[in-house]
């Protein structure tokens, strides 16, 4: 039998004891917890069209819906989403800038690569048409002639892929587009659109952020039947996280195809983007 002199000895042993007990459990919990969650959220670096249109807003939650994976898209240039892959700052890429994301996967920054949409880039501008490039034969004059015309241009100017496609439309044209008449946003898509409707002026864009936003804006759509126009769009699988794979996979098969081919504005019910997986 203890003497009472030992009693509080006893209560402090049996409360560390128990304190401890409740460490631990709680530590096992935490552990389990955390080998049963779906390794975390999954970063998406995306092009801003696909988040100007509205396109991420229908795609994001079927995919979150059927696989339990949750998206943190960020809307970037294509150039600056190719960089955050290649830092490790992202998992996934949905992107549009063929020749870049070859060079990408070509140095290893890349797992996979797929087709998954396209649509085309077209040049607005204003009812007017002070540069006549309506008139051209097809977009490389159009570009010649708001060239000559020095007519307000109004660049994306982020190394997005509709920036790339720009700078490759004016080594076409063999013109060199400068200041004041030719000027940079720095933004994104849709900003850009306002800016030129803002300054009556010309600029590149991708069809999608042009026709979800047309009902607001007074440019007018310049439409050339170029080939070389069309804007495809790819998604990258950069880190080996399996919600990056679940994400690609499912943009690719027919539920995550149908919901783009079914995609509308409320401004413009004619499709956005028109799937292409292989």
């Amino acid at each position: 039998m203890f003497q009472s002199g030992s009693r509080p000895y006893l209560r402090l042993s049996l409360t560390t004891a128990f304190r401890a007990a409740v460490t631990l459990l709680s530590a096992v919990l935490i552990l389990s917890a955390c080998s049963n969650k779906k390794s975390s959220d999954i970063i998406l670096a995306t092009t801003t069209s696909t988040y100007d249109t509205g396109l991420l807003d229908k795609l994001i939650p079927a995919f979150t819906k059927q696989y339990g994976y949750k998206v943190k898209p960020i809307a970037v240039g294509t150039g600056e989403a190719l960089t955050m892959g290649e830092s490790g700052e992202a998992d996934v890429l949905l992107v549009h800038a063929p020749a870049a994301e070859k060079a990408f996967m070509a140095a290893g920054n890349g797992v996979s690569r797929k087709r998954v949409m396209y649509n085309w880039f077209l040049l607005v501008g204003p009812d007017r048409d002070f540069a006549d490039a309506r008139a051209a034969d097809n977009i490389a004059e159009a570009f010649q002639s708001i060239c000559e015309n020095k007519a307000t241009f109004i660049s994306r100017g982020d190394d997005s892929g509709t920036h790339k496609k720009e700078l490759a439309l004016w080594k076409a044209s063999k013109k060199t587009p400068e200041e004041p008449w030719y000027q940079e946003a720095g933004q994104g898509m849709g900003a850009t659109l306002r800016i030129a409707d803002e300054k009556q002026g010309y600029t590149l864009t991708d069809e999608g952020t042009f026709r979800a936003q047309q009902k607001s804006l007074s440019l007018q759509a310049l439409d050339f039947a170029d080939q070389d126009l069309k804007n495809n769009y790819s998604v990258i699988v950069v880190t080996k996280n399996p919600g990056s794979k679940a994400f690609s996979r499912f943009l690719v098969s027919r539920r995550g195809q149908s919901l783009i081919r079914k995609f509308r504005s409320p401004e413009y019910k004619q499709p956005l983007f028109t799937p292409d997986a292989e």
